[in-house]
């Protein structure tokens, strides 16, 4: 009989922050039953032109499909549940999440139609549940979002913790704080793995508490004059109550602006978590407020092109606008790979007089990971034999894997990506490789981030575009002159000659090089003046642009 063993493999979150996915099977090589936690996106950055969501490549699990047991969603943040929608169809399996999770998802069905709808069965933040061999308990962790959860995943072979996003914060504005009674307990009960957040290993102590921000925004709100507007990830409800709480002391009247506001405000409403606050008003209300009797609630602050902060910033918003002597306040941080759309909307609002305030100027943020002392007390808690540092980029996943060291843990595995990792029975180790990579979402289509478009466009975003159009008999012979035009490439050359003009000279020297037998061949003519041209004007400017030649046969 084969020997059966517990693995757990990262299809996304490992050597990346973001588009978390993480895979536990239980079984035979060759006959596992798997789990899925978490089914997230990234954002894509300059390297994908035209993507605005990444997601990780499923075909491994899709192929096991029907040993997926189900999918499990830690929390309702985008690079937690943000794929669910798009990648379900291709998985099938049910999905656990908690209700405001839930309803988040519902929502956004609403507002998005054309989405797939997966079946969800509603779990509650503290309970437990099983799915074939796995057991798996909900413990309440305290993170910028509600409804948190951490899991043990127990088997056979042993418990395993999955904390998800978490932090310590002993006086949250909102929800349960992170369970250390129940930690400790499953910890005494003896704990194999302990799978761990690494966002803030980087940063020493403990996070400021939520309620900590909410002091400062609240005084922040009083003290101005003029008209306040906050930008905030919208899924940050405490955040969100904790402005509403100020504006409703300083006599001023909530605007939520954005789709994304909306819907979380909504949401957060229905599950009653905004308590006795007044009901939000829409940006419409914005006209007929006076400046000093207004607080705006904005999507965008990683400086979404999109979004309503960066089209106020930019006067291109059809309801809201801002002018000198208001006050903006930024209460997040600037995710990698943003600073540079939030700077220029910062420097658009300034230039208007707007008074910009971020978390270098105040405590109007807290992040919502745990920085090393808090992951310090974790260790104490559950005393894992085996940790496996994940949800960070290479340096955090390094640095963290020092720090379990030394804290006393037997067996620490750095995985990437890919990795399996046998957790059980004997010493762990990375055994093997599942296929791994990206998708992306390219309007309604998901593809392969290494799809040809995707190579193209990258090539057309650096060097342009030459287009030549050529009709020819069935002899070889050119009909008429051919057609050709130039996309993304300077007009002239540095002597003022058209490049157009450039472009037909040389496509009558290539030509004319082609030999009239081989001019029969039109596949054999489109090579040649492909490869011609994009030499010819490389020699010239000294950049290939993505050339296209077609052949018109008459």
């Amino acid at each position: 009989m084969k020997e059966e063993t517990l693995v757990f493999a990262a299809l996304g979150g490992l050597g990346e922050i973001g588009m978390n996915m993480a895979l536990y099977g239980f079984g035979t090589a060759k006959k596992r039953q798997w789990i899925m936690v978490d089914c997230g996106v990234s954002f894509a950055g300059p390297d994908l032109p035209g993507v605005d969501l990444v997601m990780p490549d499923i075909r491994f699990i899709e192929a096991e499909r029907k040993n997926l047991l189900g999918i499990v969603i830690t929390h309702a943040h985008e690079d937690h549940f943000g794929a669910l929608a798009d990648l379900w169809p291709r998985l099938g399996a049910p999905v656990y999440m908690t209700p405001f999770a839930a309803n988040l998802l519902e929502a956004r069905r609403y507002s998005e139609e054309s989405r797939p709808h997966p079946p969800v069965r509603v779990i509650p933040q503290r309970g437990d549940f099983k799915l074939g061999p796995f057991h798996i308990e909900t413990i309440p962790v305290q993170h910028s979002i509600p409804e948190s959860m951490a899991l043990a995943i127990r088997t056979p072979l042993g418990t395993v913790v999955h904390t998800g996003d978490w932090k310590i914060d002993e006086t949250p504005v909102l929800g349960e704080v992170t369970d250390e009674t129940r930690l400790r307990a499953i910890g005494d009960e003896g704990v194999l793995a302990l799978i761990s957040d690494s966002t803030n290993v980087t940063r020493d102590g403990i996070s400021p508490s939520e309620t900590d921000v909410r002091a400062s925004l609240r005084d922040l709100i009083l003290n101005s004059k003029g008209r306040v507007a906050i930008t905030t990830f919208a899924s940050n409800v405490a955040r969100m109550r904790a402005v509403a709480e100020a504006a409703k002391e300083a006599g001023r009247e909530v605007i939520v602006v954005g789709r994304a506001m909306d819907r979380v405000s909504d949401v957060a409403g229905e599950l009653d978590m905004l308590g006795d606050l007044p009901p939000f008003a829409s940006a419409e209300r914005f006209k007929s407020i006076k400046r000093d009797k207004c607080v705006l609630l904005l999507t965008g602050s990683q400086g979404e092109a999109r979004a309503a902060l960066a089209r106020i910033a930019s006067g291109d918003h059809p309801d809201v606008d801002l002018a000198a002597g208001d006050r903006l306040i930024f209460s997040s941080r600037a995710i990698p790979g943003n600073e540079k759309s939030i700077g220029n909307i910062i420097n658009n609002l300034v230039r208007q007089g707007v008074e910009v305030i971020t978390d270098r100027d105040g405590l109007v943020h807290v992040s919502g990971h745990p920085r090393r002392d808090e992951m310090r007390r974790m260790y104490e808690w559950i005393r894992p034999k085996i940790a496996v540092p994940a949800h960070g980029e290479a340096l955090h996943l390094t640095l963290h894997r020092e720090f379990a060291k030394a804290q006393g843990v037997r067996d620490v595995i750095r995985a990437f990506n890919g990795d399996l990792v046998q957790l059980a029975p004997g010493r762990p180790a990375i055994v093997d490789e599942v296929p791994v990579g990206q998708l992306v979402k390219d309007g309604h289509f998901i593809i392969s981030a290494m799809d040809d478009a995707i190579r193209e466009r990258r090539k057309l975003g650096f060097s342009g575009m030459a287009v030549v159009a050529i009709a020819m008999d069935e002899r070889g012979n050119r009909i008429g002159a051919p057609d050709v035009a130039l996309i993304g490439v300077p007009q002239q050359d540095d002597e003022g000659e058209q490049m157009e003009d450039h472009l037909r000279d040389l496509v009558e020297e290539v030509w004319r090089s082609v030999p009239k037998n081989t001019r029969r061949d039109p596949d054999a003519v489109r090579q040649a003046l492909e490869r011609g041209v994009r030499n010819g004007l490389n020699d010239l400017w000294d950049k290939k642009p993505y050339t296209k030649v077609l052949i018109v046969e008459m």
